[in-house]
């Protein structure tokens, strides 16, 4: 008797979401806790396995938007599995738009010439969308996997020459020619996108946000890693960073200004006494916000190993919901793309959050002497319900006392 595939609860308050692709193609054969399905949710992207042996049927196409509990497919252990020409999609048809050369495994060379074609499902359905032959379009992304990027590239490339236009007779308006190049594609937000889009503009709403701005000097950061960085990586396995410093300095700014690690219900403060540091993370699916647990109680090299595993659960599509879930205080880092001055937007419900930006050598006055420093402006972001100014402008304060001392963190002085 055939086994239903039902839609299972992937997260709290999650009650819908998109297959993404199918792992195992219609009519094969499938073992216990073989990669089924993927899922994308709201918040993340999650990896089904299947429960039972046997063959596989789908019901539901990849890139439809199903139910919690809604029944997309099942597993037949009587029957018989269908040969790979009468396969239909999922599986490697949904991840490779064609069938991987033996070959391909092994990395060796494909005959004739042949490449084994990856996409990621955003670009599949983009590719099936427009009917393009997905071996013509060059991948960029991990694994030789083509990118929606990639996708767009292709499809703004002229398609064909445009026609020739014919000389018109005197005192005619010759009509107007088009040349054949895509002007615009569409395609459907993501779920991941559409949600983020969501609470942004809730954010913006809901909340009376205000921001203001200090200025950091980078010399003891950068002094301290020049210092110390080879014994720190040769013995914890990771680099000493930027980010665990401003982790480390945001927990010391909100034990001294608690409001801002507390959130607002209703008429009430709920004051939370532990530091969950939400960071944003950018992936080619969206911004993804994981959660660093109690940093309080962690090491620089915890923190290090934390943020590095966090983000390549992000990039690499793998990151739960579990991972996200949470989170009183909120740091972005929009230096890494050259990001000079920006106003973060808060992380509902929580009431603040810290906007770090490109180091820049510039020059500023030190004991009345001008000098040149690596300096950095910071942003705090904030919630003018719950924190007031002062409070505001001496967290932030707080946190550049901290990151210009911090072997005082380090050392635990």
């Amino acid at each position: 008797m055939a086994v239903p595939v039902v839609v299972p609860s992937v997260g709290e308050s999650i009650v819908e979401g998109r297959i993404a692709r199918w792992a195992a193609a219609d009519g094969s054969a499938v073992k216990v806790d073989q990669l089924l399905y993927e899922i994308e949710t709201d918040k993340a992207t999650q990896e089904i396995t299947a429960q039972t042996a046997g063959v596989l049927k789908i019901v539901v196409k990849e890139g439809e938007v199903v139910k919690v509990g809604q029944t997309i497919g099942e597993i037949d252990p009587a029957a018989t599995p269908l040969s790979p020409a009468g396969r239909g999609a999922g599986g490697e048809g949904a991840n490779n738009v064609q069938p991987p050369h033996p070959a391909a495994k092994r990395g060796d060379p494909l005959p004739n010439g042949e490449r084994e074609v990856r996409t990621s499902p955003a670009a599949g359905a983009m590719i099936r969308d427009h009917n393009l032959e997905a071996s013509s379009i060059p991948p960029t992304g991990p694994g030789n996997r083509i990118t929606k990027d990639d996708v767009l590239t292709a499809l703004a490339k002229p398609q064909a020459a445009p026609a020739a236009v014919a000389v018109p007779k005197s005192g005619t308006i010759a009509p107007v020619q088009r040349s054949s190049e895509v002007r615009e594609t569409r395609q459907p937000m993501n779920m991941i996108r559409k949600r983020t889009a969501e609470r942004l503009l809730q954010s913006q709403q809901q909340t009376a946000t205000l921001t203001t701005f200090n200025e950091v000097d980078m010399t003891g950061i950068m002094d301290l890693r020049a210092k110390y960085n080879e014994k720190f990586e040769k013995k914890h396995g990771v680099k000493l960073g930027f980010m665990s410093v401003f982790v480390k300095a945001a927990v010391e700014a909100l034990k001294a200004f608690p409001l801002a690690n507390a959130r607002i219900e209703g008429s009430d403060i709920v004051h939370q006494h532990f530091y969950d540091i939400s960071v944003a993370v950018s992936s080619e699916k969206g911004l993804f916000v994981p959660v660093i647990r109690d940093a309080d109680k962690l090491g620089f090299a915890e923190i290090e190993k934390e943020i590095a595993a966090l983000a390549k659960k992000a990039r690499d599509g793998k990151i739960s919901v579990q991972d996200m879930t949470g989170g009183t205080f909120t740091i972005t880092n929009g230096g890494v793309f050259g990001s000079m001055m920006s106003t973060p937007i808060l992380n509902p419900p929580q009431t603040a959050i810290l906007g770090m930006h490109a180091t820049q050598k510039r020059a500023v006055v030190v004991n009345d002497q001008i000098v040149i420093r690596p300096m950095m402006y910071l942003a705090l972001s904030y919630d003018h319900r719950l924190i007031d100014g002062r409070e505001a402008v001496q967290f932030l304060v707080r946190i550049k006392e901290c990151v210009e001392n911090p072997e005082r963190m380090l050392f635990g002085i």
